[in-house]
């Protein structure tokens, strides 16, 4: 059976999905640690970053799209980081039950120095690699974004329209 094989393309993306998932056990590590003396984790910072990064407030599915996390847990940790005053809820006039997220003073502080670690952290990190592998890089891990983010909308979208088809045919 030639279908379930997979072409060379295809044992190329395996090996850079496996290396991804690694990579991604390591970034999360790191961050940890660039995080500490801040008191933020990974996750933290993550979203923190998100609203930085954003330069203006976001709810919470909109943080957890922009990082490809859960809703819920994104809603854990903004509960949390609005606990220890790094974050704010402000109300959102478009949709009462999702208020926007906002740094606070405090909380901009906090990226603001986790990025400055950061940023010689992946300087050294990068030192003797090619800004044009980078991009390459780059540009395929966003394009694999972009066909798994269409995937899981078509999944959805499948699965929304056979629970449809369920309720109207009756028991």
């Amino acid at each position: 059976m030639m279908g379930n094989r997979r072409t060379s393309t295809g044992e190329a993306a395996t090996k850079l999905v496996l290396t991804m998932f690694r990579a991604n056990g390591l970034l999360l590590d790191a961050g940890d640690l660039l995080g500490t003396d801040e008191g933020l984790t990974s996750a933290r910072w993550q979203v923190l970053g998100a609203i930085a990064l954003a330069e203006r407030p976001l709810t919470v599915p909109q943080i957890a799209r922009r990082m490809g996390l859960t809703r819920q847990s994104v809603h854990a940790t903004v509960n949390r980081l609005v606990r220890d005053g790094l974050l704010q809820l402000s109300p959102n006039m478009d949709h009462r039950r999702s208020p926007l997220v906002c740094l606070t003073a405090s909380g901009k502080a906090k990226y603001e120095a986790i990025d400055a670690r950061q940023a010689v952290w992946i300087n050294r990190l990068t030192r003797g690699l090619g800004r044009a592998d980078i991009e390459t890089a780059e540009r395929v891990l966003v394009e694999l974004c972009r066909r798994l983010e269409a995937e899981g909308e078509d999944r959805s979208q499948t699965a929304q329209e056979e629970g449809s088809v369920r309720r109207h045919r009756g028991p």
